[in-house]
This record gives C-alpha cells, sequence and structure tokens, in this order.
C-alpha cells in the first residue's frame, strides 16, 4: 500500500469526503485528490496536520507502520528528519526552513550543549542516505534501491484513453478517416490534438455494424493484438465463422501488465453511441467471463471469456450511447436503417462513395459478406439484417434490454455517462420538436422520435413520454444511465465512486455535438480535456 493509499484509506474511515478533508487541513479538494492519487506528496505541515486529524503515527502514513505509538511527542521534528529523504531529489537540506529558537533563561544557555538541531539532521539524512546506497549496490531479492524508489516516487502510470466508435463510424486506421475523422469530425481530429497536449490516445475500429458481442470481441484483439475470436457458442447459435482479422500489433502493448513499481497498466474507455454498449460488454466479459463459451469450448477458450481481469479497465465513458436502446428501431423502416446511417455520415462528413469507394470496412467476413462488392447491400439488409447478431437489434428497446441482461457493471471501474438533447416541447401538442440548431439531417428523426410513445399491453418495451427528448439519434432517458444500474446524478460536490453510474447534466446538443460534428473547435477539445483531467485525478488501486 503506498502512502496515496493510506491517506485515502484514512480518509474513508475518518468518514470524510475529499471536500471535507480539504476543509479541514486548509487545502483544495484537488489537492487531496492528488495526493490520494499519488501526483502530489502533501508537504511537511499537511503531513502533520494529518497525522493529528487522524490519530496515527507519521511511520504510518509514510511507511504503513502500525506498530509504534500512536502519535509522536513531537511530530514536526520526526516528520522533518523522515520528509527530507522522501524530497531529498526536489530539494536540498538548507531550503527546509528552521523554526525560530524559543528564548531560554540565560542559566540554562550556559549549560546546553551538543550539536545543533541542524547538524542532527544532516546526519539522518547522511545516514540513510549511505544505507540506500549500499542496498542500491547490493542484489536484494526485490529488485534493491530501484524497486523501492520506483515504489516510493514513481509518478501514476498515464493510462491511455482509447475511443471507441459507434454505429456505422470508423477508427484511424479506416480509409475514411483521413478525410473526415470521426473524432473530431468538422474540429479536426481529436486524437491528434489530445496527442499533442501530451495524453496518449487511440482510436479502435470495430464492425461499424455488428453487434456490441461482435464489436467487444473485435476491440479485445485489437487491444491485445490478437485474432478475433467470436466464441464457439456465439458462433454456432448466430451462424457464423468463429474467427475473423488476425491483428499482429496491439492497439496498446502495455495493457494489463506491471511497471517496475507494481502498478498496473490499466485503460480509459469512451465509447460514443454504439461504442458505449460495445465497452460496457467488453469490461464485463473481462470481469466475468462467459459461462456459455467455457462450456463450449474449455481447451482453447479465449482469454476474453475466462473472466478476472476487470482491473485492467481504469474508467467507461459513454457518450450518447443508447444504453437502453433507442425507439429510432420503431420509427425507421428497417431496410432504410443502413442508408440513413451511411446517409448520415457522408453529409456530415462531406464523403461521397463511403461503400464503393472502400472507405469504411464493414468487417463482416465472418458472414461471408465481403466490403465493396456488388451485392454488399443486398447482403446486408437480407441476410445479415433478419438476424439478432447485429447492432440493429441490440440497438432496438426489446434488443437492448436482452443485453442488458447480460452485461454487469465492475466494482474497480469508474463509471460516468453524457446526454445531450436537442429537442424541446411543443407548446401545443407536448411532444418534442428539434431545436434549430439541430444538424438539417437529424431534424426528420429528432421529430419522429420525439412523437413516438407506445404502452399497449403487448408492446416489448413500454415507452411513455420520458423516452420522447433526445438528440437525433438517440433517447435522452436511454443515453442517461442502462436501466437497473446503480446511479447518482453527478454535482461539482458528488464523490465519485467505482461500480456505480455518475449521470452527468443533459447537455445542449444533438447526437454529433459531441465528437465535434459541426460544432465549436474550442468547446469540444474543452469537453475532453476537462474530462480525461477529471479521471486522472481520481484514487487510483492497483
Amino acid at each position: 500500500m503506498s502512502i496515496a493509499d493510506r491517506i485515502l484509506k484514512l480518509r474513508k474511515e475518518a468518514g470524510l469526503s475529499q471536500e471535507a478533508l480539504a476543509e479541514k487541513l486548509g487545502v483544495s479538494r484537488q489537492s487531496v485528490s492528488k495526493w490520494e492519487t499519488g501526483n502530489v506528496m502533501p508537504d511537511i505541515n499537511k503531513l502533520v496536520a494529518m497525522c493529528e486529524l487522524f490519530g496515527v503515527s507519521s511511520d504510518y502514513i509514510l511507511y504503513g507502520k502500525e506498530d509504534v505509538p500512536p502519535k509522536s511527542e513531537n511530530p514536526t521534528t520526526e516528520l522533518e528528519e523522515i520528509y527530507i529523504v522522501e524530497k531529498s531529489n526536489e530539494e536540498t537540506l538548507e531550503e527546509i526552513p528552521e523554526k525560530p529558537p524559543e528564548e531560554e533563561p540565560e542559566d540554562k544557555k550556559a549549560k546546553k550543549s551538543g550539536p545543533s538541531r541542524k547538524a542532527k539532521i544532516r546526519a539522518v539524512a547522511i545516514v540513510l542516505a549511505t544505507c540506500l546506497l549500499f542496498v542500491a549496490i547490493i542484489p536484494f531479492p526485490l529488485g534493491g534501491y530501484k524497486r523501492l524508489w520506483a515504489k516510493l516516487h514513481e509518478d501514476p502510470v498515464a493510462y491511455p484513453y482509447v475511443l471507441v466508435h459507434g454505429m456505422g463510424g470508423w477508427g484511424e486506421s479506416a480509409g475514411i478517416n483521413s478525410i473526415s475523422p470521426y473524432w473530431g469530425s468538422t474540429s479536426g481530429s481529436l486524437s491528434d490534438y489530445l496527442r499533442g497536449e501530451g495524453y496518449k490516445v487511440y482510436e479502435a475500429t470495430v464492425g461499424p455494424f455488428s453487434s456490441a458481442w461482435d464489436r467487444a470481441c473485435e476491440l479485445y484483439a485489437q487491444l491485445t493484438g490478437t485474432t478475433v475470436d467470436y466464441g464457439a457458442a456465439h458462433s454456432a447459435a448466430h451462424n457464423h465463422d468463429r474467427y475473423g482479422k488476425v491483428y499482429t500489433v496491439p492497439l496498446y502493448a502495455e495493457w494489463g501488465k506491471e511497471t517496475e513499481g507494481g502498478q498496473m497498466q490499466k485503460i480509459n474507455l469512451v465509447g460514443h453511441s454504439f461504442g458505449g454498449n460495445t465497452i460496457r460488454l467488453l469490461a464485463s466479459l473481462m470481469e466475468y467471463g462467459s459461462e456459455a463459451e467455457q462450456q463450449a469450448s474449455p481447451d482453447d477458450l479465449s482469454p476474453l471469456f475466462e473472466g478476472g481481469k476487470g482491473s485492467c479497465i481504469n474508467s467507461i465513458t459513454t457518450l450518447c450511447s443508447p444504453h437502453n436502446g433507442s425507439t429510432l428501431y420503431y420509427v425507421v423502416d428497417r431496410d432504410k436503417l443502413i442508408p440513413s446511417i451511411l446517409g448520415l455520415l457522408q453529409v456530415a462528413g462531406g464523403v461521397t462513395d463511403v461503400i464503393d469507394g472502400g472507405m469504411i470496412d464493414f468487417q463482416l467476413e465472418h458472414f461471408g459478406i465481403l466490403s465493396g462488392s456488388e451485392d454488399t447491400m443486398s447482403l446486408l439488409n437480407d441476410s445479415f439484417m433478419s438476424g439478432k447478431d447485429n447492432a440493429f437489434y441490440d440497438l432496438s428497446p426489446h434488443g437492448a434490454k436482452e443485453l442488458n441482461e447480460t452485461i454487469k457493471t465492475v466494482n474497480s471501474i469508474y463509471y460516468f455517462s453524457y446526454a445531450y438533447c436537442t429537442t424541446e416541447k411543443a407548446p401545443l401538442t407536448g411532444k418534442q420538436t428539434p431545436m434549430l440548431s439541430t444538424m438539417i439531417v437529424l431534424m426528420p428523426i429528432a421529430r419522429m422520435i420525439g412523437t413516438y410513445t407506445n404502452t399497449d399491453a403487448d408492446a416489448p418495451v413500454k415507452i411513455d413520454e420520458s423516452w420522447l427528448p433526445n438528440d437525433g439519434l438517440v433517447n435522452v432517458v436511454s443515453a442517461q444511465y442502462p436501466t437497473g444500474d446503480e446511479h447518482i446524478d453527478y454535482k461539482e460536490d458528488t464523490e465519485i465512486e467505482r461500480g456505480i453510474w455518475h449521470v452527468f447534466p443533459t447537455l445542449k446538443g444533438d447526437h454529433g455535438t459531441v465528437i465535434g460534428m459541426n460544432g465549436n473547435v474550442q468547446q469540444t477539445r474543452t469537453f475532453y480535456t476537462d474530462l480525461i483531467t477529471m479521471i486522472d485525478a481520481l484514487p487510483r488501486i492497483k
């Protein structure tokens, strides 16, 4: 357990929020957050104050030693002597301020002898430095001084951000991305901008119309640099090949490995639209595995279906995601869904010949459908769309309900969701009508979703008026959180917890606003830098 972990543990045991502890210590909440993530080490005065507040010794906070007296008679001196070594790589001994000497009677001054306090501190520092140097040159079972130093001083690993596109979308590896980036869209490549700011960002490219299951399997293979394994049981149930593309180079080679200091290298997943359903399912499979796949192929089981790996993911953020489906499925004819989505992307991105030009790979070879062939569209509509193993079925409220029964949140992961709304209540009808700021190609769909309800007894899912507000493709109520999952409404003073959804206030905009489609460049970039800053400041567990 690190210093940051012990501060977090003490705060939790004292029943204090980050804001409450910050107030007691006279610092900002951000300072407490940085202490608990290990980004910054508190100064001597704050360590002394924490020792007194929590009733523990400095040895406990710094080294985890519990077999010492609860409090030192002189905690300030004790901490200064220990802390000087902890901070020796940042400041010199001469920079540590001395306390002004107290006035003493003249008769006692004459009796005073021995080395000064400053000399004692120097002596302690020299002895400890010598011991550390001695350890450094002797082979140690645990890696010696280097491992110890890494444990104490290593900067927290910068968890990268993996962006997963929605239905009909693409990542950096798609040909269309060089003309119209999905992430950033008309605002310019978001990934390039974030990398320029020093963040690690990767973009996945998964089947644009594939089911959440198939996309999760493809995402896992890309991250690990392996062959896509859709699972023996799943493939047999949906009559397609078990194996798909081969990825020889992992998207993030260090994923799941430990640094020299013992920190696991995790990832933060961000999913737009149907990408949110994809990353939720990936996390659930990573942690809980698949019993059906374990029984179907025990001898050649994909690691994805084994379970026990949920801790490799730090956070999940969904943007305009149809957690509970979208009534788009009910208001647009099935045979018009694919042309509608592709048409939207072509108009928004200013791209033509998406299919014939080979700009988007449908990644449906396991179904026997080759992108760019003459019968691609007919196969998509007649063969692929007639089954349940596709994005359109998962997009339906009844399909999403089935999917949600297989997805569970993971207790070690942070969950965040953002919903957008581009409609407003019409004064005469009480239905939802699109705002003038809505993208033109989304206006008709926003209007249809904003008027559709179905509360009949035989309806697969009851669609009442709470489903009417929407972003042009997804209902707001669906984008907030999966029905049945634990959730809280996020506010500035909300203490963020793992394993539950933090639902941010609904923002104004349509389905493309959050990815920079016809949006303000600065607002788009600020949204993501603020999101990353918040996530990077969260407490971590190894």
